[in-house]
């Protein structure tokens, strides 16, 4: 599995309010309206100028807060490739690879505003192409990649039954 896109960088302990505003939540039962204000309380100009199959790039403990569900739906309905993040709240990765996002653990240090970048899952890189490095990545458990290349849980469940999740 190979994404390439832009990336947009945000800080460290970027909560699911940040992800997905409380002031919003009556757009809970319209997800596709929801996800136009995905991350507007951490930066008002993402979801307006992020292009399909950009990155979210961001520091330590993405997701924190509570396990509002709508947190990841939003950023996958929004048409981000994936989150990159030096670590992830517990709660919001188990959503996320539920649902079908990719989320990436590793150092994003080396990722600026708008770098272009390629991630390849099999080879567990990321390369940064406008920087011309490459970063390794904490490599997902094989069902985790089964999970999200069936498009999340359910729909790997309807695939396999439940018997392919041990």
């Amino acid at each position: 599995m190979i994404k390439k896109g832009k990336a947009w960088k945000f800080g460290d302990d970027i909560s699911t309010d940040h992800i997905a505003p409380g002031r919003l939540f009556h757009l809970r039962t319209n997800l596709a309206e929801f996800a136009k204000h995905v991350l507007e309380d951490a930066r008002t100009d993402f979801a307006s100028s992020m292009k399909l199959g950009d990155f979210i790039v961001a520091g330590k403990n993405f997701g924190l807060g509570s396990s509002r569900e709508h947190a990841p739906q939003i950023i996958k309905l929004s048409g981000v490739n994936a989150v990159l993040a030096k670590s992830f709240a517990r709660i919001f990765f188990r959503n996320a690879i539920n649902i079908g996002l990719l989320l990436i653990e590793c150092d994003t240090d080396k990722i600026s505003e708008q770098d272009e970048l390629e991630v390849d899952i099999k080879k567990g890189i990321v390369k940064n192409l406008s920087q011309n490095i490459e970063i390794s990545i904490t490599p997902l458990p094989e069902i985790m990649i089964k999970i999200l290349n069936d498009g999340g849980l359910a729909k790997h469940i309807e695939k396999y039954g439940d018997f392919q999740l041990i």
